[in-house]
């Protein structure tokens, strides 16, 4: 029998085999909220998420290291060479992406 944490509206956010803090339901395993919970939290639903999540995060510390550099906080030849290789690479395609955005706009007419 599984025990469910809902958040404030009631909905389940998670399952355990066991009680991880007080106020759980213990629900059985083909109890409606139960089997809806877990095909929205299959595996491949998680690794989707996981990887969305990755994709926001990897901007994040990109943003993040330009402002401690920014700030003189952080040298960039602070990091090892293989990070420095990746973040120049990572700058490179953004510029060039920026560049070729900017060449076709909504606002262009061709003749």
């Amino acid at each position: 029998m599984p025990y469910v944490t809902r958040d404030t509206d009631g909905k389940v956010v998670g399952i355990s085999d066991r009680p991880t803090e007080p106020g759980q339901d213990n629900l059985s395993p083909d109890h409606p909220d139960v089997v809806a919970y877990l095909k929205h939290a299959s595996p491949s639903v998680m690794l989707d998420e996981l990887s969305r999540s990755d994709l926001e995060m990897a901007r994040i510390v990109e943003d993040l290291i330009d402002v401690l550099i920014s700030k003189n906080i952080l040298n960039f030849t602070d990091l090892p060479v293989p990070a420095q290789r990746k973040l120049v690479g990572r700058q490179r395609l953004r510029r060039n992406l920026s560049v070729l955005t900017n060449l076709v706009s909504d606002r262009d007419e061709i003749f």
